[in-house]
């Protein structure tokens, strides 16, 4: 597991000595199976951990598991490490499953490949080779050691992985945070009524679903019509402690100071507005605790790459994008989306003044429109959630 990013040019030198040297035989059953338990725990340290991967690990004995792990904190025992100390001497001769290769070096914590060696540990199983150059090589050098290490090849376990780890890849190698972008909607397209009502569009299960990709994210971002029209807390509220960063793009710095997200437990928010937003409205909202971010902010609106990047610049690498259409727009015009994230209700509002989920420039031609890629639908109560990935990821080839 990796702490630091390296260089495309890197990674691909190593890989090409890594695939001389670790098997890659179709998934055994039972491989596929710990892997998948891998990334269930994985999950659990998504928005805890950055700027460091999230990685869950199992210890195999048997055919049963003996010890689990995931990395819990930054900073903290990687997910190998805890796995390991949860089987204490049962690790020895077992398998270790894990999602992503073994760190070979030292940063926070002492190399994961150190640990699995004392252990004793027969076999290694991973399911992605690390991206960052620095940590990679973890699999080498475990093989040198005389440990059995496999990386299944499978395009169903490649898809899963690479679906994962997408944002580390975009961290490790185009040096900048992912963005999903999400909105609910209803049948026709409508955020709300056009009166500006919007609750509820969608169905408690998919508001539940969406508090969960919240937990799992760095940082939430809307826009500042969000926080006028529904005075929103953007809390996660899953009951695991696990709570975003709330940032609110707010160029002329209009925030109520006693706004819900002003007035929600939590870290206090940080609110990007222009550089030359009225200082005594910050100040204002500098009393109730929030950070102000001025930012340049071309045509009188932020320039929303600018605050990617500064985000991405602290350590927060999943950005999860809630709207409203300006904000949404804006970031599709700067071709700054990865994936969206859609909720569809199963309603009809109408209205020629209701509001769609994307406004911005868009395109003029429908040969230009944005193609969702590999896009999976799945059923919440009564609605439908849509999701895919935007744009080429050629930094995850």
């Amino acid at each position: 597991m990796s702490e630091t990013p390296g260089s495309v040019a890197d990674t691909e030198e190593h890989g090409e000595a890594h695939a001389a040297t670790v098997a890659a035989p179709p998934p055994e059953p039972k491989d596929a199976r710990w892997l998948a338990r891998a990334f269930e725990l994985a999950r659990r340290g998504l928005g805890r951990v950055s700027p460091n991967p999230a990685v869950g690990a199992v210890v195999v004995s048997g055919g049963e598991a003996v010890g689990e792990g995931f990395h819990e904190e930054f900073g903290g025992a990687h997910a190998e490490v805890r796995a390991l100390e949860a089987a204490g001497g049962s690790a020895r001769g077992a398998t270790l499953y894990v999602t992503l290769e073994p760190c070979r070096h030292e940063g926070k914590t002492p190399p994961c490949t150190d640990a699995i060696t004392a252990a004793g540990v027969a076999r290694v199983v991973y399911a992605l080779a690390e991206p960052n150059p620095e940590a990679a090589g973890g699999g080498e050098v475990l093989s040198e050691r005389g440990i059995e290490v496999v990386v299944p090849d499978a395009d169903s376990l490649r898809a899963i992985s690479r679906d994962f780890y997408a944002y580390w890849f975009k961290h490790v190698r185009a040096k900048t945070a992912f963005v999903t972008a999400k909105w609910a909607m209803t049948a026709d397209g409508r955020l709300a009524t056009r009166t500006g009502d919007s609750h509820w569009i969608t169905g408690e299960d998919s508001r539940a679903s969406a508090r969960v990709l919240r937990a799992e994210s760095d940082a939430v971002i809307v826009g500042i019509g969000t926080v006028l029209r529904d005075d929103p807390r953007l809390t996660a509220r899953t009951g695991d402690g696990r709570e975003p960063v709330r940032v609110i793009v707010d160029s002329a710095l209009r925030t109520p100071p006693k706004s819900g997200l002003m007035l929600a437990a939590g870290q206090p928010p940080i609110i990007a507005c222009s550089e030359t937003a009225p200082p005594e409205r910050e100040d204002a909202l500098a009393t109730r605790g929030a950070e102000v971010m001025r930012l340049p902010a071309p045509g009188g609106r932020v320039d929303l790459g600018v605050l990617v990047d500064r985000l991405h610049e602290r350590g927060k690498l999943r950005l999860y994008c809630e709207g409203g259409p300006t904000l949404l727009g804006a970031l599709f015009d700067g071709r700054r989306v990865d994936e969206v994230c859609v909720f569809v209700a199963p309603k009809l509002v109408g209205g020629k003044q209701a509001p769609g989920a994307i406004s911005g420039r868009g395109v003029t031609r429908m040969k230009d429109a944005f193609e969702i890629k590999d896009a999976e639908w799945k059923q919440l109560g009564d609605d439908m959630v849509l999701r895919g990935r935007v744009g080429e990821w050629d930094w995850m080839a």
